[in-house]
């Protein structure tokens, strides 16, 4: 079976065949901002991209741009959720859609509520955020059986009209009769159960519930998001799995908020491909799925994340994240977890750095003096690979590269065409 091919630095290409190298394909790249992590390493594996489906998240849309009709040209089906400029995009991702069980449900719930990086280093009290998810799963679950095709709005519309009233006792909302009624046809249903819990709660409490779960859906889903949404065909998480893809994602630089929902779809991409390989006869997935995740630190939190990177290899599926530092890693997903993240990549590349956390621990792992790290050559690069001593190396120059030259022809030519 053939495999693609990952250029770390100059004169430094591994094969992504798990079975020959006994690696998993997990890749840290780790360097300041300015140090050439996309241009050196993540479209030079896009330039070596000929047998994998790929998802790839970046701020810099010249990057979607260049690289569209390259992979067109190979044979691909490429895709494009622009979150920069929502009207622009080819196909959406509504979460809705992808809920099968009362399990997905829950899962969905727990996804938005806590989408934001912020709730795990929070010393508020988690029933406030597992009160909120008990709401939103009676929501969503009110829509699932009572809308033949709903979607994720016709959930935003039950909670924009609910409200309530009542004294110390039971609340009273505007939503009774429409779980009252649902409560006649199966009195145990979820939904209903769900609805239950949130009603015996005392009014200032279900106050303080309604507005952490209010505040959350306010920041992930947009008016601009919500269009997108209702407008264009949903990700088909199985055919990119199955054949050829090349899925764009771009986020936007100047509204960090879209990130939670970013966070959301790639909680959704690592479930549905999991389900969908142990579908398999292998186990596995039947294309090898390679997500690159540029300024991954920055972005919202996918939830799950650490736990999914110890298990990724077994489904053929693997990231390759792009971060500036170790310390910003950690911010965002906590220093344990940050750990495991790092602990579960094969493979790490480190472009420099000015953080001194990220500078010892490389100075640790290559033997070095501290000083040797943090002023290290510009042009200079550090590959680490589990089993191997570590290299260094100068960052890849992909000017030379030949196929990126074609590559930059075949954009100016597609850009010509347009522009007649």
């Amino acid at each position: 079976m053939a495999a693609d091919k990952m250029i770390l630095a100059e004169n430094v290409m591994v094969s992504t065949d798990c079975e020959k190298t006994g690696l998993n394909n997990n890749v840290i790249v780790c360097g300041g901002s300015g140090t050439g992590k996309t241009l050196s390493f993540l479209e030079p594996c896009l330039l070596e991209t000929f047998e994998s489906s790929v998802i790839v998240t970046v701020v810099k849309r010249r990057v979607v741009d260049q690289y569209k009709p390259m992979f067109r040209k190979r044979g691909y089906v490429v895709e494009d959720m622009n979150f920069a400029y929502p009207e622009r995009s080819t196909v959406t991702f509504d979460p809705l859609k992808y809920v099968k069980s009362y399990t997905d449900i829950r899962f969905l719930a727990q996804s938005i509520v806590k989408a934001n990086p912020r709730k795990d280093r929070s010393n508020a009290d988690p029933y406030w955020d597992e009160a909120a998810i008990s709401l939103l799963s009676a929501l969503i679950a009110y829509t699932m059986m009572t809308k033949r095709d709903g979607t994720f709005a016709d959930v935003l519309d039950l909670l924009n009209e609910l409200s309530f009233t009542g004294e110390s006792g039971q609340i009273e909302t505007t939503l009774d009769r429409k779980f009252d009624s649902l409560a006649k046809q199966d009195p145990k249903c979820f939904a209903v159960s769900c609805w239950r819990s949130f009603r015996l709660l005392p009014v200032r409490t279900a106050g303080s519930v309604f507005g952490t779960l209010n505040t959350t859906i306010d920041t992930i889903f947009s008016p601009e998001l919500c269009r997108m949404i209702a407008r264009n065909k949903n990700v088909d998480f199985e055919k990119l799995a199955s054949s050829k893809t090349a899925l764009f994602i771009t986020a936007s630089a100047v509204n960090p908020a879209l990130h939670s929902f970013i966070s959301m779809f790639y909680a959704q991409a690592f479930k549905q491909l999991f389900e969908f390989a142990e579908k398999q006869p292998s186990g596995q997935l039947p294309l090898p799925v390679r997500m690159l995740y540029d300024d991954f630190a920055v972005g919202g939190r996918v939830m799950n994340c650490a736990e999914y990177m110890s298990i990724l290899r077994e489904k053929r599926i693997s990231m390759c994240l792009l971060i500036q530092s170790e310390s910003q890693l950690a911010s965002m997903y906590s220093r344990e977890d940050a750990t495991t993240i790092i602990n579960n990549c094969d493979t790490y590349i480190f472009f420099g750095s000015m953080d001194l956390t990220t500078a010892r621990h490389i100075s640790e792992r290559i033997n070095l003096p501290l000083e040797d790290v943090l002023y290290m050559p510009v042009n200079q690069v550090y590959v680490f690979r589990r089993g191997q001593k570590p290299i260094t190396a100068k960052r890849y120059d992909i000017y030379r590269d030949e196929v990126y030259q074609a590559v930059m022809k075949m954009q100016k030519r597609s850009r010509a065409i347009r522009e007649k």
